[in-house]
Order: C-alpha cells, then structure tokens, then sequence
C-alpha cells in the first residue's frame, strides 16, 4: 500500500477539525454542564444534522442515498480526527449505533429510502436491537422469536444493552424464526417502527459513564408485515448473515476512534510532562516518565498503521474479518494502556475531574467490550489460521 495520506483526505480531516472549533466547542462551553457526562439528545441531534450538512457525518455512504460514497480509509481518518479534538461534542460529528448501519445497503429499494436515506441525513434515528440478557457474544442463540401468521410475523422477547433504544425511531431486530438452525437460516432481521403496538422501551441500564445509558426493548405479540424483513419476504432466516456482513466495519470504527482519543490524551501528558517541574526540572526528565509516553507513541503509531492498512484492503476489496479483529482487539486494548498511563504522568491531578482524563478513563473502559469482546477478538483471529 502506499502509506502516505491522499490530500484529499488530509484536507478532509483539517474541515472537520475547523467544523469542531468553529461551531461545537463554543457549544461545548455554553451548552453543556461540566459535571455531568451525559450530552442531551436533543443536542447532540444538532450536531447530527449540522454535520451531516457539512458532508461529514455519513460520507462513507453512496452518493444517491445523500452520502458522499468516501472510502472506508477516509472515513477512519475522519473519525480520528473527531476523537483526537478532545471535544465531547465531535463524538456526534461523525455516525455511532444510532446512525446507518451497512447492514441496512442488504434492504430493498423502498427500504434504503424510507429508512436509509434519513440515516444518513440524520433526520431520523434508529437502535440494533440484536443483544439478549442471555445472548451476547454468543449472539446466534438469541431467544427473542418470530412466528409467521400469514403475512405478519408475531415478534415476542427482550433485547438488552440497546443504545439509543428510548429514542429511536426505528429498530433493525433480529429474531429467530427457527432456533434449531441458528444463523444457518434462523434468524431474521426486521424493521420496527416505534409506536407499533407490542414494541415498549424496558427500563434503563446506566453503566460506568454517567448520564444516559442503554436500553431494553420488549417486544409483546409485536405484530409486522413480511415487507418490515430486511431485503424483503425472500430473506427470511438470512437477518445474522447481513449482521455479521457488516461487522468488520464496526470493528474498524472503534479502532479509528480508540486511536484519536489516545492521541488526545498522550498530547495531554506530553504537554504536562514539560510543564510539570518536580525537584527543578521538569517531569518529563524523569525516565519513569518517559517510559509511559514512549511506550504510548510506540503503541498509538502501531495501532494507526494496522488500522489504515485495514481500511485500504477493505477499499481494494479484500476481506478483513481477521484485519478488522486485529484493529479492535489491539486499539481498544491500547487506549485503555495509554488513558491510564497518562493519568499516571498527571498523578494525583490526573485522577481528579478538574481534568478530562478521568471521565475518559471511564468512557474507554466500553471499547473492550463493545462489537465483541476482546477475548471474542481472539477467538475470530485464532479461527481465520484454523485452530
């Protein structure tokens, strides 16, 4: 690959970072309150729509649905780039769980434009409801059915851990149309709108960051057309195969935003560490010191290249369920390292909440669980060499 930066993507980046300056750090300090970590959503709707109007919240999406069709290696550079900010806000510059989902390219036409296309447009937003209390990694057992009644299928049972659940507009679920066979034609996707009867938001589940957290969804005699299956009647028992389709591009979205945070925080401690004097001379003398950071640049550079080298196999396609497995398992693992050494350089500061780095201690913790956990990583990369 030629690893330097096409132009165009550098200039890119340098727009998005303009965008975060210009308009979502005056936001910041005006609109948001600096003891608490959640971001309210009517806000962080703003800041969808502002830059999906700006070309950069789903610009990896085709050009005819209203994105700008960039590749995936421009789409990780961007969101790095958001992470890297340090703003809270640019977090919503680019597209999460709430937003499209590949997943959604495998609907037919009519469902890319009523469902996609506002996506995209961050008109509308949606959750995927595929986590159960007792199928998460193990996602293929999921317990939540579907049963044909002519031509409505009856949904019944509770999803967990759904973000953006209370507020989505709509719901891509996945539920098993015959248990016994599993992700081999068992499990169909559907799309729910909210407001269907049967279809309720659970209680919600607040994890380490404080503010909003996930939700359960319950799904009561939820009764849905055959035309509400992703890509049609035709693919009924087909919903997992499109889910794990698309996962190696979520894999890869954790890894870009990992490194951007981790970068944000090493800068953090660089910066302390030539400010900071103890005993005369400033900290970042000290070789315990170093050690943190020179361990952190060497980390942080490894995880880019293996997630830019990732991408660009993507954009020439090739496969890269194990590439994108590496990048998840290596870059979330990684920002945990880096987010806890440099706290480590700040000491006693770097645990206070006058800083950021203590709430990012507690936001990163997600990224090893997230999309597979990292020990689920390690079993897709010790499959794809045939153990």
């Amino acid at each position: 690959m030629d690893f330097a930066i096409p132009d165009e993507y550098r200039e890119l980046t340098r727009g998005l970072s303009d965008f975060v300056d210009r308009e979502l750090r005056p936001l910041e300090a005006s609109e948001l309150d600096q003891e608490r970590d959640d971001v309210p959503v009517g806000l962080r709707d703003r800041v969808r729509r502002r830059s999906a109007e700006l070309g950069f919240y789903a610009a990896d999406f085709p050009e005819d649905l209203g994105g700008s069709g960039l590749p995936q290696l421009g789409m990780v550079l961007l969101r790095e780039a958001a992470a890297r900010t340090g703003c809270r806000l640019a977090a919503f510059a680019t597209y999460g769980p709430e937003g499209p989902t590949g997943v959604l390219l495998s609907g037919t036409d009519e469902q890319k434009k009523r469902y996609l296309a506002p996506l995209i447009s961050a008109e509308r937003s949606m959750c995927f409801a595929l986590t159960e209390p007792d199928a998460g990694s193990d996602a293929q057992n999921i317990s939540t059915t579907a049963t044909k009644d002519g031509n409505e299928w009856i949904l019944n049972g509770t999803k967990h851990f759904i973000t953006n659940g209370k507020h989505a507009d709509y719901a891509l679920v996945f539920a098993a149309n015959d248990r016994a066979k599993k992700a081999q034609g068992g499990i169909t996707a559907f799309i729910v709108e909210a407001g269907t009867p049967g279809y309720e938001v659970g209680r919600s589940q607040i994890g380490m960051v404080e503010g909003e957290g996930q939700y359960e969804l319950v799904f009561d005699n939820c009764r849905v057309s055959e035309e509400q299956i992703l890509g049609g009647p035709e693919n009924a028992g087909m919903g997992f195969y499109s889910a794990m389709q698309f996962l190696a591009m979520g894999r890869l979205s954790i890894g870009a935003t990992c490194n951007g945070i981790a970068e944000y925080c090493l800068d953090l401690g660089i910066a302390h560490a030539k400010e900071r004097k103890a005993f005369d001379r400033p900290i970042g003398k000290n070789q315990y010191v170093q050690g943190h950071i020179v361990d952190s640049i060497v980390e942080l550079k490894a995880a880019k290249l293996m997630t830019y080298d990732c991408a660009w196999r993507y954009d020439h396609g090739e496969p890269v369920i194990q590439e994108s497995s590496i990048v998840k398992l290596y870059s979330a693992e990684m920002v945990n390292r880096v987010v806890d050494r440099m706290i480590q350089v700040h000491g006693g500061m770097g645990w206070m909440r006058e800083l950021p780095l203590e709430r990012i201690y507690r936001l990163v913790r997600i990224f090893t669980l997230v999309e597979g956990t990292s020990e689920i990583q390690k079993y897709i990369i010790a499959k794809s060499v045939g153990l």
